[in-house]
């Protein structure tokens, strides 16, 4: 039988279901959870060898586990990166990326458009460590250029934005952060590897909320960062000594979500496209905010640099939070809630929610305004979803 790796050249399919497995003398075809908390040492010898680093192999769950280990082998393998490291959440992840890689005087350069959790981490904790962060506009990149000074160390986007679905054009980022020697850092939520791969297009490191998409059905919460091994050498380091750590269990839940995401984003990508071109037909709607819809910015940015457009859309109804509220205490199918990348359609309401802990001036800044509503679409019938929004407009006025 032939040495070489069946998975060299693979397609990212393949990768999905293949990568990260290595079975055990039980000889399990699915994977296993390795639900410990040590590992047992044959010698007092191979404990300290383990312990120093000389000899491979687990030591504690905390930052060596079995499970957590194939996810992360898989999702590097989907992004094409060296390593990657997972952690507890989508939050932890971004948190363990800048205590890892930022120090006291740095500077870090982040899109005014991303995250309002992440928007609190850079400019209210991130500043008691001494880190300096100056928000700018996604797209201006005018702003970018002029927000680099000597101690920039770190710029972060987010793309396709949320909830505007603005897009940054990733090529030219990862050029401006290597003129200026510093790190460029997306968050690939939205897109996944499934449709986008900032890694190819000149990124450093990527972060995920896995809790999103790359699991699928709304049921555990997870991160990860994704990158060069010098990088994650050193976020790993972090986890060992902070222990922001992924348990086993969810990253078995991420493993088997990964081997359905490509089918599961086309399908996402191909009712929120169908959604958003019906929702700009309605009397109701002032404006659609999705990249898919050729009249958007980003459009043909997006088309360049992803292979679909994602899930997730936004629109604002005419009037305000009023008129917004009601129309989501109208509906009756979808779930009305924050999380996004489910089997089932959630909606929210940005300004109070997700965004709701900005200022109203930094909401004003990301365009996030009162009458904005998301909906991150998932695999119900698409018919079924358009009548439930029917029912959102419809309660539109009702006292």
């Amino acid at each position: 039988m032939s040495d070489q790796d069946p998975l060299a050249g693979a397609h990212l399919d393949t990768l999905a279901v293949r990568s990260g497995i290595h079975r055990t003398h039980e000889g399990e075809h699915a994977e296993p959870i390795f639900a410990t908390s040590s590992y047992v040492f044959e010698s007092a010898a191979e404990a300290a060898a383990r312990f120093s680093g000389e000899q491979p192999g687990n030591v504690y769950s905390r930052y060596t586990n079995p499970t957590v280990r194939a996810f992360e082998q898989r999702l590097a393998a989907l992004e094409g990166a060296e390593q990657a490291v997972a952690t507890a959440s989508g939050m932890a992840a971004i948190l363990s990326t800048c205590m890892a890689l930022l120090k006291a005087g740095d500077h870090v350069v982040c899109s005014r458009d991303v995250f309002g959790t992440s928007v609190n981490l850079f400019g209210k904790y991130m500043a008691k460590f001494g880190v300096d962060v100056t928000f700018v506009p996604l797209l201006d990149a005018a702003a970018w250029r002029a927000a680099l000074r000597p101690e920039t160390a770190m710029l972060f986007l987010e793309t396709p934005s949320n909830p505007l679905c603005e897009v940054a054009d990733l090529a030219s980022m990862a050029q401006l952060a290597k003129e200026h020697q510093c790190l460029l850092v997306v968050d690939n939520c939205f897109c996944t590897p499934a449709l986008q791969r900032p890694l190819a297009l000149g990124a450093d490191i990527v972060v995920h909320s896995a809790t999103k998409y790359l699991d699928g059905q709304g049921r555990c919460v997870g991160g990860a960062v994704v990158g060069r091994a010098e990088q994650m050498n050193e976020v790993l380091t972090f986890l060992r000594t902070c222990g922001p750590t992924m348990s086993p269990f969810n990253a078995w839940v991420f493993l088997k979500g990964m081997e359905t995401l490509r089918l599961r984003m086309e399908a996402h990508s191909a009712a929120a496209l169908e959604l958003a071109i019906w929702l700009q037909q309605q009397p109701e709607v002032e404006r659609v905010y999705y990249a898919g819809l050729p009249d958007h910015p980003g459009h043909a940015l997006a088309a360049q640099q992803q292979s679909a457009y994602g899930g997730v859309l936004s629109f604002l109804v005419k009037g305000g939070r009023e008129q917004a509220w009601q129309f989501i205490d109208a509906t009756r199918l979808m779930s009305l809630t924050a999380n996004l990348g489910d089997a089932k359609t959630t909606i929210v309401h940005p300004a109070t929610t997700t965004h709701g802990r900005l200022t109203p001036t930094q909401r004003e800044q990301a365009g996030i305004r009162d009458g904005l509503i998301r909906i991150a679409v998932g695999l119900e019938n698409v018919a079924d979803l358009k009548a439930d929004m029917q029912r959102g407009f419809a309660g539109i006025g009702r006292q």
